[in-house]
């Protein structure tokens, strides 16, 4: 074997096996208190640059709790504070200027912060989730189309995890930020990735 083989051998040999998969089957899914795991989630947002293309960036600093029912998931419910300084998208100079008051005035606004109201059961491993998001001072209504990855032990932390993706989009201009809108885009599209631990 050469030294790449032996590597790669070596480093699935330490990686610990799944005992059982993650389940989206709810019947199987435990439910509970859970807490984000900041290290394996992201908040990114997408807008058009001058039509030319798509501009990506993410909040790095956020936190979020779950009260999750598999049973009835329509009682379940979400609660996520964004801390707006940590706003990236790899050019720090542009990073300044949209913690700057010309967009989102993070002096003024630190944060932003999104409290579920409903949530609707579209399938099996779907749901819509309504919210109220407050940003730059301003709150709004704010719907995420929602996909539930799956339940169970997690391997490294032995903690119980539960997983999702969600999507959403909504119009700057309707929280006051309106800067260079519509030619740097006015809608912000927003995909999210989370993993929750059970805190209880």
């Amino acid at each position: 074997m050469n030294y790449r083989t032996i590597a790669l051998t070596l480093l699935l040999a330490a990686t610990p096996a799944l005992a059982e998969p993650p389940s989206t089957d709810l019947a199987k899914v435990e439910g509970g208190h859970f807490a984000v795991d900041k290290n394996h989630a992201k908040i990114i947002f997408s807008t058009t640059h001058f039509g030319f293309s798509t501009y990506y960036g993410l909040f790095t600093a956020f936190d979020a709790k779950l009260d999750f029912d598999p049973k009835a998931p329509a009682k379940s419910a979400v609660e996520v504070t964004v801390d707006m300084t940590g706003i990236d998208t790899t050019n720090p100079k542009l990073d300044t200027h949209l913690k700057s008051p010309d967009f989102l005035d993070v002096a003024k606004f630190p944060t932003a912060t999104f409290k579920s109201t409903a949530i609707e059961v579209t399938g099996p491993a779907t749901g819509r989730i309504t919210g109220e998001l407050t940003l730059h001072g301003v709150t709004k209504p704010l719907t995420l189309d929602a996909t539930f990855n799956g339940g169970g032990v997690s391997p490294m932390t032995k903690a119980y995890v539960v997983g999702f993706n969600a999507t959403g989009a909504l119009k700057r201009s309707e929280f006051g930020v309106t800067t260079y809108v519509p030619v740097v885009g006015d809608e912000v599209h927003l995909t999210i990735s989370g993993e929750f631990d059970r805190v209880q």
